[in-house]
């Protein structure tokens, strides 16, 4: 696990595994709170978290892809669309980003 920090590609598979996670605590856990039971509170903590690992999942695929010269059509918009989609970035991480 520590040999990820020392790559690139480790470390977006770090992001991508945390903002997958952030991503469905806020659609599985969060919204359901704000919205089934009134408590906005998860959502407020929340958002900002994901809206975080996000954006440096977005940056760091595209950092990597240009290192990379990852073909955009083959690879990196795959990539970056993962990261919409709730346990994307998991499928994309055991597809794509362990074999690299």
């Amino acid at each position: 696990m520590l040999d990820l920090f020392k790559t690139k590609i480790g470390r977006l598979r770090i992001l991508a595994i945390l903002e997958g996670i952030s991503l469905l605590t806020l659609v599985f856990i969060a919204v359901p709170l704000k919205y089934g039971f009134g408590n906005p509170s998860f959502v407020k903590m929340m958002g900002p978290i994901h809206g975080t690992l996000f954006l440096l999942f977005l940056f760091n695929t595209l950092s990597v892809g240009v290192e990379q010269h990852w073909k955009f059509k083959e690879t990196t918009w795959k990539v970056i669309l993962a990261c919409f989609i709730p346990f994307g970035t998991f499928y994309i991480d055991k597809k794509i980003l362990s074999r690299l």
